[in-house]
């Protein structure tokens, strides 16, 4: 640009004043630029505090940078005009607050050009199967499947009202040993229940969600109704709107039993009101930060729930607790009052206790809602009868071979073939993936800007190096430059994506396989984790980075605990994972087991 390469003139020379008197009306005053000069970097006044070569010195640390002693020290001496003065929106004199409704003007979209946006048409088909006589526990209809509890609902063989207070009275006995609820909605959840009943009495059934009770992590508005984002700062924050998916599953006639737990502001499993534990163990926590709603549905407290996941927020907690988590591909459900954690990487999607289940789920919360920018119209081809015969599914040998990958892991290679899916050897780069981190560190620390510069991060419980309110204040000292950098790298990665999808239709990885759980988090595609099988662990698994001062529990003789395998599907082609999913859980046969206690 002109303005970095020319000097902007302070005093003006005699001769330039003498020739603008000569031929112009007015003439120029002293201390201003002739007439016809374009403003210039560097020219403002002297802003923020004075630095020193020393502060540059220290900070070209932070960034990883070299500079000469001479282009240090025009760096200092310049600084206050170059550079302070493009952080006056936030310093001031002319400060402008930012509304937390509005979005960065640039947005992710994960379908590159030329690509397809999924499916063509929409399709969803279910098999019609009979549910079944009404089991006579009530911990066993607690334990049903959606589609099973939404049958007997839809034949009046029980209500919504039955059925509700049967969760009711689970979250009340429960949550004490998993604390796992933050609001418990009963009068809401009665009244529902009693109006779901009145209209499937009167002919008015609303589909296949009707009269079910569910529960949602706290991150998601209800008029009304505390939406806390499981952090102290917040525990009084009362939203006057329902968020999207909130009005939509109260529209399908769905019944709000709970707000869920969550890692505070949506990181790992300790909130407010201590850490949420996994029924299946519980004496460690049920991982998250969707932590109340993988703890909720393992133990049979709900229907089903809605969760979210930035990176790694749904699969962890359902690999954990041995449920199913389906995050849609970015942009197909809406985020519209929900907490943001990171515009370019925020996705809400189902946590059930079967395959079926979430993709029914996920049908009535998809599309696009004008609060949220970067959702967009999609269709879902999901036949549940359709055949799974020659798809392609793609592996990564060498992650087969190592942890986190397991002897489940590996069995389910064997169950791909036996399902009549193909197995494919595929590869990516050896990229460091994890640089992708600096794009959701800077948007978080951006989203809770307020929260950090007024000191309120301090209210929180975990201030720990790996936790928010440390990474938060850290982030403040990221290079913008790097931001930009990595985007485009974030693209190279989406580029790799799509090669490795031009020969295969879905992948099975190890759930928690950093560099995947990091990859398709940003390149924004779908996924699905389902209980694959049981493993015996000897020391309780953790969230956080290991503390020596506080070892976890270890057990011995060790302990069964169940364990996921993740698939990933194409860009808006939840149908396939849907279709492949069925197929291998009928084929692991281990969804029905419930966890002692519950």
């Amino acid at each position: 640009m002109s303005k970095s390469r020319r000097t902007f003139l302070t005093h003006s020379s005699l001769a330039l004043l003498g020739a603008a008197a000569g031929c112009s009306s007015s003439p120029q005053k002293k201390d201003e630029p002739p007439a016809g000069m374009p403003p210039a970097f560097g020219t403002s006044a002297p802003v923020g505090p004075e630095v020193s070569p020393a502060t540059f010195a220290e900070a070209e640390k932070l960034v990883q940078i070299d500079l000469t002693t001479s282009e240090r020290d025009l760096s200092a001496r310049s600084w206050r005009a170059n550079m302070a003065a493009v952080y006056e929106r936030r310093t001031g004199p002319r400060k402008v607050a930012l509304d937390p409704a509005i979005a960065p003007w640039s947005h992710w979209d994960p379908v590159l050009p030329g690509e397809k946006r999924g499916p063509e048409r929409d399709r969803f088909i279910l098999n019609a199967t009979d549910p079944g006589p009404l089991p006579a526990k009530d911990d066993e209809i607690a334990f049903a499947s959606l589609t099973r509890l939404s049958r007997w609902i839809e034949q009046r063989k029980l209500s919504s009202e039955r059925l509700t207070r049967i969760y009711l009275d689970r979250l009340a006995k429960f949550d004490p040993t998993l604390r796992c609820v933050i609001t418990l909605t009963s009068d809401l959840a009665l009244t529902q229940a009693r109006k779901a009943d009145a209209e499937i009495a009167a002919g008015k059934y609303r589909g296949p969600l009707h009269g079910i009770p569910w529960g949602t992590k706290d991150l998601l508005d209800t008029a009304g109704i505390p939406t806390t984002y499981g952090a102290e700062p917040f525990r009084k924050r009362i939203p006057e709107k329902d968020a999207a998916v909130v009005k939509r599953l109260h529209e399908a006639g769905a019944v709000l039993v709970a707000k869920l737990s969550l890692g505070a502001l949506a990181l790992n499993d300790i909130w407010f009101g201590g850490q949420t534990m996994n029924p299946w163990l519980i004496e460690e926590g049920s991982s998250g930060s969707s932590a109340g709603p993988g703890s909720a549905t393992a133990a049979g407290l709900v229907g089903f729930a809605i969760g979210s996941e930035t990176e790694g927020s749904i699969v962890s907690p359902s690999m954990r607790c041995g449920i199913t988590g389906l995050r849609p591909t970015y942009g197909r459900v809406p985020r519209t009052g929900a907490m943001t954690l990171c515009w370019s990487l925020d996705k809400l999607g189902p946590m059930t206790r079967s395959v079926a289940d979430a993709m029914l789920v996920l049908r009535a919360i998809s599309g696009p809602d004008a609060g949220d920018l970067s959702s967009v119209p999609s269709k879902l081809d999901f036949d549940a009868g359709a055949s799974v015969q020659g798809l392609r599914v793609g592996y990564f040998p060498a992650w087969m071979k190592e942890s986190p990958a397991t002897e489940v892991d590996r069995n389910a290679l064997d169950a791909v073939r036996k399902a009549g899916m193909i197995p494919v050897e595929v590869s990516i780069p050896d990229w460091p993936y994890d640089s992708l981190n600096l794009l959701l560190f800077a948007e978080a620390a951006a989203a809770f800007e307020d929260l950090t510069l007024s000191h309120g991060l301090d209210q929180l419980k975990m201030q720990v190096h790996d936790a928010w309110p440390n990474i938060f204040r850290q982030s403040r000292f990221l290079s913008a430059v790097d931001f930009v950098q990595t985007d485009r790298f974030r693209r190279s990665v989406a580029m790799e994506m799509a090669r490795v999808f031009s020969s295969v239709d879905l992948l099975l990885v190890p759930s928690l396989r950093d560099e995947m759980l990091t990859i398709a988090n940003f390149t924004g595609h779908p996924s699905l984790t389902l209980r694959a099988g049981f493993v015996e662990v000897s020391t309780a698994r953790s969230d956080w980075a290991p503390d020596p001062n506080k070892p976890p529990p270890t057990f011995n003789p060790p302990r069964r605990v169940p364990h996921g395998i993740t698939l990933i599907g194409r860009l808006f082609d939840e149908g396939t994972l849907g279709r492949a999913g069925l197929a291998l859980e009928h084929i692991f046969n281990v969804a029905g087991e419930r966890p002692a206690g519950f």
